[in-house]
């Protein structure tokens, strides 16, 4: 199939999740002979951050004015077999109105934002991404978060068909590495800077460092601010390319995943963190939300820590039971969350948004 996409941005994983995600269902799809045509609007922090350059079995497009790309999109467009618009967007509007007019295309919304989303709405805030008729013109909206997100897309954006298209792994990326002086640490933690995470981060992280002053604790991410509450234990490394992801997460006991609050408010919306980290062979600690138990084992596959003492008790695990938790964790992200079982998952949802409207009910939901 052609794949066209207007997103957030593909070329640069500077400060964003969406990157790392579109490259691993990009070269999926090469593998399977399907084609993505990625549209991104180039914006200076990006520009100056870009790591990839081309679109494995596809295509990048740049441009600064939508005016500049408007014919080039039409057409690309027109013989599209799915046309899609992602959350976060810049040029979303344009964009919407090009892709709802599609001659042919399967007309998608995918929403790797939906707590986030969701959140704006219901304080009566505007989202730029999506338009005053919501998603009521498409024919499918995708949701990197599932649970009750999904109805709400229904229910409160008038989403006709919803299906999770949840975060996913690319295992030629994200694999065991070799460990790295610049990045050990009893406890890393990898994430751009968000202050409804930080809560979490201050509980999770600083605390544990504070009861450990012998410890070395590392945060690899951007956007921290100034008065970043740092101990003299926390060390930093400023903007971790996904190239680097498998020795910073292989360097370290154990590695701590943080949702932001939006997200682990609504559940089932697991970082894309989760599985790269587990991929690499660490040992996740993540805390608690409402869906994880979908994704990992409790106690088995990952270990949930919901305060400073549970996050001490990890710490003093045996590096035996600390193997042990990796090995199981990455033989479930092989197993389930790679960018090609999403590939899967999303084949059989639009291959499901293509069957007449007889033959499913209103509002139908997929559980892909």
């Amino acid at each position: 199939m052609k794949l066209v996409v207007f997103g957030l941005t593909i070329s640069s994983s500077w400060g964003n999740g969406h990157a790392t995600l579109w490259r691993g269902l990009a070269r999926a799809m090469a593998k399977r002979g399907h084609s993505l045509t990625f549209f991104e609007r180039e914006v200076p922090y990006y520009r100056d951050h870009r790591d990839l350059f081309a679109v494995s079995g596809g295509e990048l497009v740049l441009f600064e004015e939508w005016e500049d790309v408007r014919h080039r999109a039409a057409r690309a467009v027109a013989e599209a077999d799915v046309a899609m618009v992602t959350s976060y967007c810049p040029d979303a509007g344009p964009a919407t109105e090009l892709v709802l007019s599609a001659p042919r295309a399967l007309r998608v919304f995918y929403d790797l934002d939906t707590p986030v989303t969701l959140a704006h709405l219901r304080r009566g805030e505007p989202v730029g991404y999506i338009g005053p008729d919501g998603l009521s013109g498409f024919d499918l909206a995708l949701s990197y978060t599932g649970g009750a997100a999904l109805d709400a897309l229904s229910d409160e954006l008038g989403a006709r068909r919803v299906a999770p298209l949840y975060g996913h792994v690319d295992p030629l990326v994200h694999r065991p590495a070799e460990r790295l002086d610049r990045f050990r640490a009893d406890l890393s933690y990898l994430g751009t800077y968000a202050a409804d995470r930080q809560a979490g981060v201050d509980a999770l992280l600083i605390e544990p460092a504070r009861r450990s002053p012998e410890g070395r604790f590392l945060i690899g991410g951007a956007q921290y601010p100034p008065d970043f509450p740092w101990t003299p234990n926390i060390h930093f490394v400023h903007h971790v390319t996904p190239q680097e992801h498998p020795a910073f997460f292989a360097s370290s006991r154990l590695t701590l995943n943080v949702t932001r609050a939006a997200m682990a408010g609504m559940g089932w919306c697991p970082s894309g963190r989760l599985f790269e980290a587990s991929a690499c062979g660490a040992a996740v600690l993540s805390d608690a939300w409402d869906g994880l138990a979908a994704f990992y084992e409790p106690g088995e596959e990952i270990l949930i820590v919901r305060s400073a003492d549970d996050v001490s008790a990890a710490l003093a695990l045996s590096d035996a039971e600390i193997r042990r938790i990796a090995e199981a964790g990455r033989a479930r992200t092989l197993s389930d969350h790679t960018a090609a079982h999403r590939l899967d998952e999303l084949e059989r949802g639009l291959d499901a948004a293509r069957r007449p409207a007889a033959e499913h009910a209103p509002q139908d939901r997929e559980e892909v």
